[in-house]
């Protein structure tokens, strides 16, 4: 088996998240790609963050309609802070150790996967997909895989998307501000968004950034 895993905050989730997955997809061959919101985001601790238990609904009414596509509670129903390393755990035993697993993030998060939990275990693992947006410059995902054990470096790829203008971020600030955010992710989520007045009047302040998929759970 070949399985993708979309680790993230999704709060909320949108198209770019999407074309991401099904992107990945495609180009490794999966056989599925199984989102997994995080619980807890260690990342996040301190910040605003929509109930785990909402954005989970919401990663569900976005994938609902693609069969390639799943979404796992995993990290909603495990207590404590989200750790990837922890949820590549999980899988691994899941597809055996014959399987391959792919988890896919953002190119910004994975610049940052040396500050993670147990790196060179995640890496071993699973091959860390670096979504980027056309034109975004590979050298400091050269420097972070020049810090790395070759074996462990040839685990990190990348792969260029280009709906990457979209962010959670801008979302949110866009529904705080009373903008529209139609077009930007799946209907249902939007109404899912409308009817529990999600993010209304919460300020943002994360800046935006186009090339940022979704932090992945540390």
């Amino acid at each position: 088996m070949r399985l993708g895993i979309m680790g993230g905050t999704f709060d909320p989730i949108h198209y770019g998240h999407l074309v991401v997955a099904q992107s990945s997809y495609h180009h490794f061959r999966l056989d599925r790609v199984v989102f997994v919101p995080a619980g807890q985001p260690p990342h996040k601790l301190g910040r605003r963050v929509t109930p785990a238990r909402q954005r989970f609904l919401m990663v569900a009414l976005a994938t609902m309609s693609n069969p390639a596509f799943d979404v796992s509670d995993l990290e909603v129903e495990r207590p404590g802070p989200s750790y990837t390393i922890d949820t590549l755990r999980a899988f691994r035993k899941e597809v055996g150790p014959d399987g391959e697993l792919y988890f896919i993030t953002g190119a910004d998060a994975t610049l940052e996967i040396l500050d993670w939990k147990d790196p060179e275990e995640l890496l071993r693992l699973a091959c860390f997909v670096a979504a980027t947006r056309p034109g975004y410059p590979g050298t400091e995902l050269e420097e972070v895989r020049a810090k790395l054990p070759p074996a462990a470096a040839a685990r990190i790829v990348s792969i260029e998307i280009p709906a990457l203008a979209i962010s959670s971020t801008e979302i949110r600030r866009r529904v705080a501000e009373g903008a529209p955010i139609k077009y930007l992710l799946p209907e249902p989520v939007e109404q899912y968004i409308m009817k529990n007045r999600l993010y209304a009047g919460r300020a943002q302040p994360e800046e935006a950034r186009p090339d940022r998929v979704e932090e992945g759970s540390r």
